[in-house]
């Protein structure tokens, strides 16, 4: 087998990628993450899905597609909150002085 090039990943894709705004689409990924895996968690149709949701089941559909355009931040928190789940908003300096500030979801 031939050695093959890599470059190893910062975590980010899309920093990888060099998206602008990187940090805040991963934390859109992450957030849209949870949503599907408390969709599938609970087994929920598509249909069901939108109907707890208060949105229509193409967008449920785009969500799970990972086609976030269409979804802010806030509006992906919202989602998560129709489905009981709890946000919890942690305020800290940053990791390593001198290095930028990033969001992260855990």
């Amino acid at each position: 087998m031939r050695d093959r090039e890599y470059t190893p990943s910062s975590g980010n894709v899309f920093a990888d990628l060099k998206l602008p705004h990187a940090d805040d689409l991963l934390a859109k990924a992450d957030l849209a993450a949870k949503i599907i895996d408390e969709i599938q968690r609970r087994r929920l149709t598509q249909s069901q899905a939108a109907a707890i949701l208060g949105i229509d089941q193409p967008k449920v559909s785009a969500l799970k597609q990972g086609k976030l355009t269409g979804f802010s931040f806030e509006r992906l928190m919202r989602l998560l909150l129709a489905l009981g789940r709890d946000i919890e908003i942690t305020v800290k300096r940053r990791s390593r002085p001198g290095s930028p500030a990033r969001v992260r979801v855990a």
